[in-house]
């Protein structure tokens, strides 16, 4: 018989993940912040709860929701753009208490290659992250907040820049000029393949571990984004001709491809 799955956090990544692993026989609850989506998640199958994670505290049924469940995806990013900048770390640190008073054991974070900042070159999972930005740097200290406690086992993957259906960084780049980075190799994935890598680990058992989620092809930024908006019939992105002495960064999924995970979804489709 298959676990039972909780998602706190049901939003791009959340549902599909959570749709697919109902397709695969687990049993799933998952949490959303907006009233109006309690009835999308049952409609799916999925044990629905109205939970909001705040800096203040926390609102909603969490206990009930934690109850029983065999495994525990957090998929909460930071909220730290325009005028919602929060104090993610509080806010987590509170949730990281509700689960220190539960049963659960397993939990997978979903994190961000934004934790190893502007490092250059080849970064695996054996890299020392040194983050940049504020979200960055919140992520990596949530990251260890939940690698200390012993009592619990914690797998986190690291996934570079998201694409998928109504998500692409080429339509925020299309038409602007003077971009400086055009030499810098891209870092994305795939929902598919976030997907795929998710529910490895799930099935897997692969417990207090540390995954990078990245494509295994990292072509040029002004050649790809120059590409990708072609195919979407948009306004090439104008990249400056001068050449960088940065060579940035790429990131390589070393951990999952040791075990032979495979990627299945290209960053160009």
């Amino acid at each position: 018989m298959k676990n039972t799955v909780g998602i706190i956090g049901c939003g791009w990544l959340g549902l599909p993940l959570a749709k697919s692993l109902i397709q695969d026989g687990y049993h799933l609850r998952g949490s959303t912040t907006n009233n109006s989506k309690l009835s999308i998640l049952a409609e799916e199958g999925i044990m629905s709860y109205l939970i909001i994670l705040g800096q203040g505290g926390i609102k909603g049924p969490i206990k009930e929701f934690l109850d029983g469940l065999d495994v525990l995806i957090v998929n909460v990013p930071p909220r730290l753009r325009g005028n919602n900048i929060e104090n993610y770390v509080l806010k987590m640190k509170f949730f990281h208490d509700e689960i220190g008073k539960s049963s659960v054991k397993k939990i997978l974070f979903v994190s961000s290659t934004s934790v190893y900042g502007d490092a250059e070159g080849e970064v695996t999972e054996d890299s020392s992250p040194m983050p940049v930005t504020e979200s960055g740097k919140q992520l990596l200290e949530v990251e260890k907040i939940f690698q200390k406690d012993k009592s619990i086992q914690t797998t986190i993957i690291r996934f570079g820049g998201l694409i998928g259906p109504k998500r692409h960084p080429v339509t925020m780049l299309s038409g602007k000029k003077n971009l400086s980075n055009g030499n810098d190799p891209v870092n994305l994935i795939h929902l598919n393949d976030c997907i795929h890598l998710i529910k490895s680990v799930i099935e897997n058992k692969w417990w207090d571990q540390i995954f990078n989620g990245v494509y295994p092809e990292h072509p040029l930024k002004k050649d790809y984004y120059s590409q990708m908006a072609d195919k979407n019939k948009l306004p090439r992105p104008q990249y400056l001709n001068s050449e960088s002495n940065k060579s940035g960064k790429i990131i390589i999924s070393r951990n999952f491809l040791n075990k032979n995970i495979r990627f299945y979804t290209e960053i160009n489709e």
